[in-house]
């Protein structure tokens, strides 16, 4: 592989990693809290309908961000009520979650455009353009750092950009705040929390807000730039290597991070694999389109025996529990 090459399958890679990064960050700050989030595809499903919806009607992509990070918010405080006021069996409202967002939105898609579950496709203004750097072409001429200048960090929607500032942000406050603090103590030891006087309700409550939030916004790239619209299903299981890379990144925000660009990077090579030949013996298509669902799975065999996870996550808290 030349130099080239890899410098525009890394780029495509890092397009590609946008919405799992994004969902893999929401899902570490309900599961660092001790909620067991299996609805993270569903809520991106959510966002992306809502953000389709709402760019179409409005042509403004802003509105279509603000959309569907409102519409995942709001299953993610659904889904909130359910586990933590309720108490109910995390794994299975999550799992009703996916199913909900799977029907639905499609049958909305059906009952208000007509167009087979599909939102409108949308104008330039309605979704995010990719912004281009200053002295890209000048810079594109100098060996090594011009290509990786103009390719991987030039030609981002501002969406690439703000989802690495939430890998950063995300590590500064579980790792450097007292909220943060809290809510892995939330996840670790409810009964210390509680016997604090601090609520662990309250906190699991606020962990599903952000995890609704960024599970909307990643909802709205797939929407609002991969796809021009929405369209039935297309998450496409993104939402479960998002909980795959959480595993495989044993909840931490830097291994997190790294297992979504590992998932995206063999997800781009797929791409290039299409209609190549090995030894003169032609890869089967489906075969090439399964290798980041084979990568996932080959990576979590390995290591889910080894991932140390909350210790109370999933576990309903009753208060005054010891």
């Amino acid at each position: 592989m030349e130099f080239l090459d890899f410098v525009l399958i890394s780029a495509s890679a890092l397009r590609l990693a946008v919405p799992v990064v994004l969902a893999a960050m929401g899902g570490l700050y309900a599961e660092s809290s001790g909620v067991v989030d299996i609805g993270l595809e569903g809520k991106m499903l959510f966002g992306a309908f809502a953000a389709g919806t709402c760019a179409a009607l409005t042509g403004d992509a802003w509105m279509g961000l603000a959309g569907g990070m409102a519409a995942a918010i709001t299953i993610a405080m659904a889904q909130a009520f359910a586990s933590i006021t309720l108490k109910g069996n995390q794994i299975v409202i999550g799992l009703a979650v996916n199913i909900l967002a799977s029907g639905l939105t499609a049958f909305l898609g059906i009952a208000w455009f007509q167009r087979g579950g599909q939102t409108p496709n949308l104008e330039t203004g309605a979704r995010f353009g990719s912004i281009i750097f200053p002295l890209t072409e000048q810079v594109s001429s100098v060996p090594l750092l011009g290509p990786i200048y103009k390719d991987i960090l030039s030609g981002q929607t501002i969406l690439t950009y703000l989802s690495l500032l939430v890998v950063l942000v995300t590590w500064l406050v579980l790792y450097r705040t007292r909220y943060g603090l809290r809510i892995r103590a939330t996840g670790d030891k409810p009964q210390a929390v509680d016997t604090a006087g601090i609520s662990v309700s309250r906190l699991r409550y606020s962990a599903m807000a952000i995890n609704g939030g960024l599970c909307g916004a990643a909802g709205v790239y797939l929407a609002l730039v991969q796809g021009g619209a929405f369209f039935r299903d297309m998450t496409a299981g993104q939402g479960y290597m998002a909980l795959a890379a959480l595993i495989f990144g044993n909840w931490r925000p830097g291994r997190v991070f790294l297992a979504c660009i590992v998932f995206a990077f063999a997800d781009a090579l797929q791409g290039r694999l299409q209609g190549a030949g090995i030894f003169g013996i032609e890869i089967p298509v489906q075969l090439v389109q399964a290798v980041p669902y084979l990568l996932t799975i080959l990576l979590l065999a390995g290591i889910v025996g080894k991932a140390e996870g909350p210790a109370a996550a999933g576990k309903p808290y009753f208060k005054g529990e010891r």
